[in-house]
């Protein structure tokens, strides 16, 4: 696993995003260093842990090493330069949509990989995308954003689509990864600021 191809750099920048997230929703909880790099690890590995059982692999996380040193050292970087707490809860968010763009691309693509059909890879990618943050969530007692009212998972469904529907069109991995890792993130980020939410039973079940 010496080899540095686009996916693997993609997936460890993923990792660092989502490890970054992580750690500074433990700053703002104000866990201690431990507590920080253990959110921070779970929630850059989670998504791909899961991932990994699905396609029958052996989890990189525990195989190559490179996986748990760039989350733990990610981590422990962003409890010492952690950003003012007034802006902590935006940097979740900015970090949180960038990893939901680069997780669900590298998730989608693995399974392709592993010859799973595009619908399955789909979902699988989805829940690569999803499982880092809602772990993150549980774990700072929060709601996990995917069963909240915003657009999230909708947002990694759509990149699942476009990164499998690009490479069945045998576009360049880099290309495609980019592409669909910057409409995730845009139409993650858009969402929160237009309020954009999917409707919920109370939105249903109004007066007629």
């Amino acid at each position: 696993m010496s080899e540095l191809n686009p996916l693997l750099v993609v997936d460890l920048v993923g990792i660092a995003v989502f490890a970054a997230s992580g750690a500074t929703a433990g700053v703002a909880k104000r866990l201690d260093l431990f507590g920080v790099v253990f959110v921070g690890f779970m929630a850059a590995l989670g998504g791909g842990i899961l991932r990994d059982v699905f396609v029958n692999v052996q989890p990189f996380a525990f195989v190559d090493w490179r996986y748990a040193a760039v989350a733990v050292v990610t981590s422990a970087a962003t409890f010492w330069l952690h950003p003012t707490v007034s802006r902590l809860h935006w940097t979740v968010l900015v970090l949180d949509a960038a990893g939901l763009g680069l997780f669900t691309v590298t998730g989608t693509l693995k399974a392709l990989d592993a010859g799973i059909p595009p619908v399955g890879a789909c979902i699988i990618g989805m829940i690569t995308g999803i499982g880092g943050g809602l772990i993150r969530d549980l774990l700072t007692g929060e709601i996990p954003s995917v069963l909240r009212r915003e657009i999230y998972a909708v947002a990694g469904l759509l990149g699942c689509a476009s990164v499998a529907a690009l490479d069945a069109l045998r576009m360049q991995r880099p290309v495609s990864i980019g592409l669909a890792a910057v409409l995730v993130f845009a139409l993650r980020m858009v969402a929160l600021r237009r309020n954009w939410s999917a409707p919920t039973a109370s939105n249903l079940s109004g007066d007629s």
